[in-house]
This record gives structure tokens, C-alpha cells and sequence, in this order.
């Protein structure tokens, strides 16, 4: 039986979807976290997990983020801005979670798979990551388990986000070192 090199594998198809992301919408977003009184992140399931890392990046930079579910996020108001995480765009509490932003007068934006779907058409910004998660809309199909690709594709284009956060705000890396937690 002949060994597959998986890893070399998800590089490549993490850096075509990477390729293929629209830097207007990513500097888009970059604005509007800027623009933002506060920064509150949420998905589901795995994406959720790639949120609540760009989260504590967020943090790290210096701006004031939360992780919609955990017991100390506040309420959302006008001038904070929602970004969630949605392969499908189509998860129902991620779908509730945006609609309860927007009555309250807050932003909201979707990183999603699926540009067409109903969290991206209920969010003032997009970000289209083409890793669809539907397979019969998928134009391409992953080798990898079903939502690994998006998900990766997440958690890179958040550390991008972060990345131009870091130059326009002029973080060090010494000043994001010093946000880290130090309980450990």
C-alpha cells in the first residue's frame, strides 16, 4: 500500500481558496473591526472553535472582543460589530445570532462558504472563503472530512485579518505577548 502525503494535500487546497479570496472583502472587514466599539465573534461546532481563537487574537491586538455564549460577553449595542463563522451559512443559531445583532442595531458580517446563503444575506459584509460545505452547490470537492477545509481556510484568513490589524494599528509582537494571559 503506497503512503499518501495528506499534508502536502490540505496545503494546497487551503492555498487555492486562500488564492482565490477577494482582498477588497477582506480589507472590508479589517475596516469595519476598526470602526467597531467592540468586537464580538460566534459560530457553531468547529467553526465556532476557529472563531473563539480570532477572539483571543483580537484581544491580543488590542481591541475589546467577545465570544457570543460565554458568560462574560455583555450585550451587544449599536457601534459593536458581529462577525460569525458559517461554512453553510445556513446553521440556525448562528442564523439567530445574527439576527438578534441586528436588532439591536449592531454590524454584522459573515465569513462563510456560501455568499448566497441566509446568514450572508443578513449580514452588512461578507467575506466568501470558496470552501463550500454543501456539497451539491460545491463547484469543487475536498479530499479531506466534510468542513475541514472551510474550517482551516477560517482560522488562516482570521491570523490574515489579524495580520493587517497588526500594521494598521502598529501592534508589536512584544505588546501582543504582554496580552497573553499569564495564569498559566
Amino acid at each position: 500500500m503506497q503512503q499518501r502525503d495528506y499534508g502536502s494535500l490540505i496545503v494546497e487546497e487551503i492555498a487555492t481558496i486562500i488564492r482565490e479570496t477577494d482582498p477588497d472583502e477582506m480589507l472590508a472587514l479589517v475596516g469595519a473591526i476598526l470602526e467597531a466599539n467592540r468586537i464580538f465573534v460566534a459560530g457553531a461546532g468547529r467553526s465556532r472553535l476557529m472563531m473563539q481563537a480570532f477572539a483571543m487574537r483580537l484581544m491580543h491586538v488590542g481591541l475589546q472582543s467577545y465570544v457570543v455564549g460565554e458568560t462574560v460577553t455583555p450585550s451587544i449595542e449599536p457601534g459593536d460589530l458581529l462577525i460569525v463563522g458559517s461554512g453553510s451559512g445556513r446553521t440556525r443559531i448562528t442564523l439567530a445570532i445574527v439576527e438578534a445583532a441586528n436588532s439591536e442595531g449592531a454590524r454584522t458580517c459573515a465569513i462563510t462558504g456560501h455568499a448566497d446563503s441566509p446568514v450572508a444575506r443578513r449580514c452588512d459584509l461578507v467575506l466568501h472563503l470558496h470552501a463550500p460545505v454543501i456539497v451539491p452547490q460545491a463547484k469543487r470537492r475536498s479530499q479531506q472530512p466534510p468542513g475541514s477545509l472551510f474550517e482551516q481556510c477560517l482560522l488562516i484568513t482570521c491570523e490574515t485579518l489579524i495580520m493587517h490589524l497588526m500594521e494598521r494599528l502598529g501592534t508589536t509582537e512584544e505588546q501582543m505577548r504582554a496580552r497573553h494571559t499569564k495564569l498559566e
